[in-house]
């Protein structure tokens, strides 16, 4: 079940009965991930973001916070609205961004109308 191992890999990224280990939610997340689990798919590109249990790769974080946000996170919308913006992983766009970010803000995701003002 997707979500269980999603609530495993976030046990062991917090460190909550069990001993802490970013490699370890990596690996729980991707099975979950691997199988569409919307929530997985953006801890994974968090992950890849910040370079904690995986090599930091933009890219792959972008990958993974686009799987998510096409099914409507609007988490993964926000970040991936915020690599847009930046133009890590991907090429920088401006437009892309304020896509993004309204779809989140839309739903509302205060960091997302925040960044939406400030575009």
């Amino acid at each position: 079940m997707p979500w269980a191992q999603n609530n495993l890999g976030v046990s062991y990224y917090r460190g909550e009965g069990v001993v802490r280990s970013y490699e370890k939610a990596a690996e729980w997340y991707r099975k979950a991930a691997d199988q569409g689990y919307h929530l997985a798919q953006d801890n994974l590109g968090d992950l890849y973001y910040e370079g904690e249990g995986v090599e930091q790769d933009y890219r792959k974080a972008a990958e993974w916070f686009l799987k998510a946000a096409d099914q409507g996170l609007p988490g993964a919308q926000n970040s991936l609205g915020n690599l847009y913006y930046s133009g890590k992983g991907v090429e920088q766009d401006h437009r892309k961004a304020a896509e993004w970010c309204r779809k989140a803000a839309d739903q509302g995701l205060p960091d997302a109308q925040d960044n939406l003002g400030n575009l």
